[in-house]
């Protein structure tokens, strides 16, 4: 019988961090790409929701950074 797998959360923070540079990064290169005069009205407008959904991303990944930073202290994970 299988073993559940142990709940390895000791790169959490760590692996959120990354996802929030990647997710502001992917933010970045839309905006550029939005510059573009070539991309119609609808285009860009696609691009501007994106990355407002990108945004919220970001902010929750923030949530739970601070929500995993609070569980190592309180379980003396560094």
């Amino acid at each position: 019988m299988n073993k559940p797998n142990r709940d390895d959360r000791s790169n959490n923070v760590e692996r959120l961090e990354q996802m929030v540079q990647n997710t502001e990064q992917n933010i970045s290169e839309a905006n550029q790409t939005a510059a573009n005069t070539e991309l119609t009205a609808s285009q860009k407008e696609q691009i501007k929701e994106k990355n407002q959904h990108r945004q919220e991303s970001i902010e929750q990944f923030q949530n739970e950074i601070q929500e995993e930073k609070a569980y190592r202290e309180g379980n003396d994970l560094q």
